[in-house]
């Protein structure tokens, strides 16, 4: 049943010995996955934040080459994004319902395909234009590193494999932060605004290693999307939105970028 007020499925709360277990599957479920990633960004902003040059005056390359040697360059990517979708499996795995549609609570089903694909083409707009213009202030203003998002091996493959890194970012963030953590806080009794928070405070965690814009703008983002979910209860338009971001970007980018000066 979905609330009235929302547009997520009503949740029975989580009591006693199991609220417990409840929480500490959230933590391993993070530290498997984002929250991990959210560690490690801390340190590399760390790093960048302690050498000599400053933030826009250091790159970072999201799809750099794995090899010299061609074959190997696409196993190694390959491989890479493919394995990084097991945290996908894993959530989907613990919040699998015995009826049909078994993935119902978090949105996933064929109800409305037409509406959510208007969805997702409207959120991808509404994030993506003021989002990379929000990049370039951020670079500017000297908060933010210089992103390279294109790929760093210039082969025929290029191109599928950086499709394939940008549905990994879709899933991997969207099944985890929207998904996932909204459905275990409606069992432990989060309040929407708190849920909203938290998550979007974790996703613009796990991007501070682009710098403070990053961290900020992917704040922003969250708190958009998180309402935005928490009123639809509808996750697929938010992972082909997402999906949609990031491959424009990802391809786009290198056709682009010799007439980019930041």
């Amino acid at each position: 049943m979905r609330n009235a007020a929302s547009g997520l499925t009503e949740l029975p709360l989580t009591t006693g010995p199991a609220r417990t277990r409840l929480k500490l599957e959230m933590v391993a479920v993070a530290f498997v996955s984002l929250g991990a990633s959210a560690v490690w960004s801390i340190v590399q902003i760390l790093d960048a934040l302690t050498r000599e040059s400053k933030l826009n005056e250091q790159q970072i390359a999201l799809n750099p080459s794995r090899s010299d040697r061609e074959w190997l360059d696409f196993l190694n990517q390959t491989v890479g994004h493919v394995l990084a979708f097991a945290p996908v499996l894993l959530v989907c795995v613990l919040l699998w319902q015995a009826s049909k549609p078994h993935l119902g609570q978090i949105g996933i089903d064929g109800r409305r395909p037409g509406k959510d694909a208007l969805l997702a083409l409207g959120m991808a707009a509404l994030i993506g234009v003021p989002g990379i213009a929000f990049y370039f202030v951020a670079v500017g203003l000297g908060i933010n590193r210089v992103i390279d998002p294109g790929s760093g091996s210039p082969y025929w493959w290029s191109t599928i494999v950086l499709l394939l890194a940008a549905a990994r970012a879709a899933f991997v963030e969207e099944f985890i932060v929207l998904g996932y953590w909204f459905e275990r806080m409606r069992r432990l009794g989060v309040s929407p605004m708190v849920t909203i928070v938290s998550a979007s405070v974790l996703r613009g965690s796990y991007h501070l290693y682009q710098g403070f814009g990053g961290f900020i703008g992917n704040i922003v983002m969250g708190l958009v999307w998180g309402w935005v979910y928490q009123r639809t209860g509808r996750l697929w338009p938010f992972v082909v939105a997402h999906f949609l971001m990031d491959a424009l970007v990802f391809i786009g980018y290198p056709l682009v970028a010799h007439l980019l000066s930041v």
